[in-house]
């Protein structure tokens, strides 16, 4: 049972993607977390923090540590993150007396985001493979058939004769630009959250830089200030999933009107009716369709996670994590079944 069509036993057939969803499993979220554990006890060791034993300690514990998920799910009840009861469990399987250099100079944020981002940038690595396919499939479609015509419709009205190229154009690029707001955006959005207690690293003194390069190094992303209620990188992200998906709704809009004669276009594998045998629903267009409005209402949340009182907010935080894994698994959905139904047209235009 699940409150979620993405991960439905049944509804994720249509709505869901596999590889997208992984990311948030909590194998994948621990396994993250636990990554960011493990270099910052390398980092710090390196930087003379904690002591060389401590940090060869950590790693070698940490090499076998399977957390107790029951607990963790207790201790979240009782915490509101996971991270104290996951730390608690480390610390407990390092043993004295190292274990106390665990997590040092990190608060539950720092863990919780960089997760986080580490996840993002295989989710971003599928996502933009998914893009890329769609435009290649559409330029295939232009390639075959953009010489046709047919009548162009404005205001819903017939208009003039355009060729298949025109319309398949505004298909195709808008995609093309989301290829490249993707690339200009990862850089920010792909950035070590490394900021203590209140986001200045106080334990770490005028190591701090040192330590945070370092740390940024081993997890592979990009050296930044701590922005701990300075979420802008991921509304902005989450932003680009609801024109990714916008782009796709047009798309799938486009073609189920198209399909409403049969005339302009046809389509091969349709959805069958349990009343109307006859009929070749397309399922497809209408799911695009479907995800773009849901991705354009979960932005709207999005920004108003935005809203950070002060150093860190509980609220908007916990905001976040309602919304944008649904967002990605959506967006990832939509690229599936446009690439899908792009493969579905057997012919368009005259």
């Amino acid at each position: 049972m699940t409150v979620s069509p993405f991960d439905h036993p049944l509804l994720s057939g249509l709505l869901g993607d596999e590889e997208a969803a992984r990311h948030f499993s909590v194998e994948a979220d621990i396994e993250a977390m636990l990554g960011f554990e493990r270099a910052l006890a390398e980092a710090e060791a390196e930087c003379g923090i904690i002591p060389c034993d401590a940090g060869a300690a950590i790693l070698k514990a940490l090499a076998t540590f399977r957390p107790d998920t029951a607990k963790l799910r207790a201790g979240v009840g009782r915490d509101g993150v996971v991270v104290p009861e996951l730390v608690r469990q480390v610390r407990v399987a390092v043993g004295e007396p190292h274990g106390e250099f665990v997590h040092f100079g990190a608060t539950s944020q720092d863990i919780i985001d960089t997760s986080l981002v580490l996840r993002l940038r295989q989710v971003i690595d599928h996502i933009g493979l998914l893009l890329g396919e769609n435009v290649v499939r559409l330029t295939g479609l232009e390639l075959e058939f953009g010489e046709r015509q047919f009548m162009a419709m404005t205001r819903m009205q017939p208009a003039i004769p355009i060729t298949v190229t025109n319309r398949t154009a505004s298909w195709r690029a808008p995609l093309e630009r989301h290829q490249q707001r993707l690339a200009e955006i990862s850089g920010g959005l792909l950035a070590l959250q490394f900021g203590g207690a209140a986001g200045t690293l106080e334990k770490l003194g005028d190591k701090a830089a040192a330590v945070r390069a370092a740390l940024a190094a081993k997890l592979g992303l990009a050296d930044a200030p701590q922005w701990h209620s300075q979420r802008d990188a991921l509304a902005e992200f989450a932003s680009w999933l609801s024109l990714v998906t916008g782009s796709l709704g047009k798309f799938g809009q486009d073609v189920a009107l198209m399909a409403l004669t049969g005339s302009d276009i046809k389509l091969s594998g349709g959805g069958g009716s349990s009343a109307m045998p006859h009929k070749q629903n397309p399922v497809k267009a209408e799911a695009l369709v479907a995800l773009a409005r849901f991705n354009a209402v979960q932005l709207s949340g999005m920004h108003q996670a935005l809203v950070h009182e002060q150093e860190r907010s509980g609220a908007a935080w916990m905001l976040e994590w309602l919304i944008l894994p649904q967002m990605v698994v959506a967006t990832a959905a939509a690229l599936r079944l446009a690439a899908e139904l792009t493969a579905q047209i057997e012919s368009v235009g005259h």
